[in-house]
């Protein structure tokens, strides 16, 4: 049976060179999943669509199924996120670390599911935008976790199920842990740091930014080392997790390591 053309709306997480002037694209979908593709010619000063076809762009792509790879034989701009965040690093790097962590959550993907795509398009706004691009990216890996079936637990013991709040915090032992299931090497973060956390997960932005304006106005400094906490924790419970690190992640400030 002759495969026909079909028509996407997809976001580049990844391309490298191929050949002489081609490239290797993948895309994540909203209804295909995970689709690696060749742009034949792009790299040529003529391509009709090369410099559309790049990181941090949502495109309208027109695919040709093929055996290993797809054919994208057409390409246009649908929205372009670049602006505000490729001349921010902390921007950039936490863009770039969606991005990858999408490719990575993606590859278990049926293609049937756009909620990793809509969450993306939506993390990239907000980046654009936001005050703390790295709570930005917190939030969607933790709701990405929670969509995939492992999301940390926040309030009871993920060992025993002890009713919560707890203090510590394993990434092995799926996230908050009561003092007799705390293995070794736990960490134990501000009690304010599993709340935030549990904010970001459930798409909170009012009660997030309500505490960082409340701690910016009173010059302590408090949030601040609340979000370098949670950014540690959501780091190491996606690192635990994942088959595969997330290399971006690296380059991302407030990284830390836990249950090393």
């Amino acid at each position: 049976m002759a495969r026909e053309n079909y028509r996407e709306r997809a976001v580049v997480v990844r391309s490298y060179d191929f050949a002489e002037a081609d490239r290797i694209v993948v895309l994540l979908t909203r209804g295909h999943g995970l689709v690696r593709g060749v742009a034949k010619g792009v790299r040529r000063s003529k391509s009709r669509f090369g410099s559309r076809v790049q990181l941090f762009v949502e495109l309208d792509v027109l695919l040709y199924p093929g055996r290993a790879l797809a054919n994208i034989t057409a390409a246009d701009t649908v929205s372009y996120f670049g602006a505000g965040i490729i001349e921010d690093y902390t921007r950039y790097t936490t863009a770039c670390a969606a991005l990858e962590a999408a490719e990575r959550l993606a590859v278990a993907e049926n293609g049937e599911d756009p909620f990793l795509y809509d969450a993306l398009l939506t993390t990239l706004r907000r980046i654009q935008q936001h005050p703390d691009p790295t709570l930005v990216l917190d939030a969607f890996l933790l709701q990405a976790m929670d969509h995939a079936g492992w999301a940390p637990s926040l309030f009871n013991c993920a060992q025993c199920g002890k009713p919560g709040p707890h203090r510590a915090f394993h990434p092995e032992a799926g996230g908050a842990v009561c003092t007799e299931c705390r293995p070794p090497g736990s960490a134990t973060p501000p009690p304010e740091a599993l709340r935030v956390m549990w904010w970001l997960a459930h798409n909170q932005w009012r009660a997030v930014d309500a505490a960082r304006e409340a701690s910016i106005s009173a010059g302590d400094g408090f949030f601040d080392d609340v979000s370098h906490h949670v950014h540690q924790m959501t780091r190491a419970h996606v690192q635990w997790h994942m088959e595969r690190k997330v290399q971006a992640l690296d380059f991302v400030d407030g990284g830390g390591t836990i249950g090393g």
